[in-house]
């Protein structure tokens, strides 16, 4: 049978992300089906069974698949715009464009952000998308099947919000839905397209956007809906000084007192940035096991702050990287995440002892798998685990000089993906998509951004 057929990666560098940060200067990874069988020092064993493909990875190192925790697709279309704006007023920007997207511009968008990460080492994808104009089409299907032509894990966060400018809210009133409207189809799409086994490509999580974007009656009842239907939950949380400042004067309380009154804290929940966290947010988040969704790039892009990642670690807050939406980072690439998320954190208060090259690998790897509930399953290499991850070529002039591989793959200029595996398939080869042709996607996604500039400049 197929699933019996074995891969053999050898003669590479490993770095495991395991529990105790194995590593092989020189070794092996074996797979068979859909997961990691065996992997270790030297060469593969002998006499190995229906063995179908060799790999010779010399000069490679081998690693987890990223696992992107935070996105919004939609934003691939609007790239390069209000570049000089503080987060509200990139929102209060942006948000008469957006109101008015519809289902072929967010598959065209989908396909972009998905085919950046891809060829980059995403090999598990999230979308944040909580943008549903009234008769916009079935946007969360036209994600979900970019992500499954594509390849990709992926977990949709269906988003919603029913806070709009009448209420006070930032979005324009015909962009967002009821309550009663956003708690239906949230739940519909979780009926549908939800997978809770072990190696399920799609999930689907409850994502009410943000304090300033919901009503408290959809953060809550979002939540209750969640555990009802055993889903996990997620939104934006202390992402800027005017947030705080926002929910100290429409709640009485900062955000993560506001997010525990709402049922927002706890193991099945992860935030998006959490930059403004004072000590006793991070002992709240600690204490419940809520996740935090660290976006460095588009933290710096938005002028938002550096959050303390290295004090939310020492504390136990299960953290992983997110590329954030390409309307804030243009790049859409997690892998340089990798090398961000350790420079700006070494600009904070701990300076050069912020993080280090594999406690970033860690971040983007295992710490990812881990805030999308899936660290049995995903983000280290270990025996029965999916086959989910990444040949990075570092022999080249941008590595040569660099003798340890995991200071090259994070330290240095991006990597080169030689192949990435999904699920035991591999979806990315010599840097180029297996399974999407590049080239129609981005005149796709040229298309619909300026269609969409149409349509918005008309009002």
């Amino acid at each position: 049978m197929a699933a019996d057929r074995r891969t053999v990666i050898e003669n590479c560098s490993i770095a495991t992300v395991d529990a105790q940060d194995t590593e092989y200067a020189n070794g092996y990874v074996v797979l068979v089906g859909n997961r990691i069988e065996s992997l270790g020092a030297g060469r593969a064993p002998d006499g190995l069974e229906n063995v179908e493909r060799r790999i010779d990875a010399t000069g490679h190192l081998v690693t987890p698949g990223l696992v992107n925790t935070h996105h919004h697709f939609y934003q691939w279309i609007t790239r390069g715009l209000a570049t000089d704006h503080n987060l509200f007023d990139w929102l209060v920007a942006l948000y008469p464009t957006w109101a008015r997207i519809d289902e072929q511009m967010v598959r065209a968008a989908a396909q972009g952000s998905l085919a950046m990460m891809a060829r980059g080492g995403v090999t598990t994808a999230m979308d944040h998308h909580y943008v549903f104009p009234k008769g916009s089409g079935d946007l969360s299907g036209a994600i979900i099947g970019a992500a499954r032509d594509m390849g990709v894990r992926f977990t949709l966060a269906r988003g919603s919000m029913d806070r709009s400018e009448k209420d006070g809210g930032l979005p324009p009133d015909f962009a967002v839905e009821t309550l009663e409207g956003a708690l239906a189809a949230t739940e519909e799409t979780v009926r549908q397209h939800h997978d809770a086994s072990f190696d399920a490509m799609t999930q689907v999580a409850v994502a009410p956007c943000s304090p300033f974007s919901v009503s408290t009656e959809l953060m809550r009842q979002g939540a209750e809906l969640a555990r009802r239907v055993g889903v996990r939950l997620h939104t934006h949380g202390s992402e800027t000084v005017e947030e705080e400042k926002f929910c100290h004067e429409l709640f009485g309380m900062g955000p993560t007192d506001y997010f525990e009154s709402t049922g927002w804290l706890g193991e099945d929940v992860w935030m998006a940035h959490c930059v403004h966290m004072n000590d006793s947010d991070i002992d709240a988040f600690a204490r419940t096991g809520t996740g935090v969704a660290h976006c460095p790039s588009s933290n710096a892009r938005l002028a938002a702050g550096i959050a303390r990642v290295p004090d939310m670690l020492k504390a136990g807050v299960p953290v992983g990287l997110g590329v954030d939406g390409t309307a804030s980072n243009e790049s859409g690439e997690l892998h340089t995440e990798l090398r961000n998320a350790l420079l700006i954190n070494r600009l904070g208060a701990h300076r050069e002892a912020a993080l280090n090259a594999r406690q970033a690998l860690r971040l983007g790897t295992h710490g990812g798998a881990r805030v999308l509930g899936r660290a049995s399953q995903i983000g280290s290499l270990e025996p029965g685990k999916l086959a989910d991850l990444v040949l990075w070529k570092l022999d080249t002039l941008a590595h040569a000089s660099i003798a340890d591989p995991v200071t090259a793959l994070v330290f240095g200029a991006a990597a080169p993906v030689t192949a990435s595996f999904v699920n035991g398939r591999q979806i990315v080869e010599h840097g180029r998509l297996l399974h999407a042709d590049e080239d129609a996607i981005a005149r796709s996604t040229r298309e619909e951004a300026q269609r969409l500039a149409r349509i918005a400049a008309q009002g």
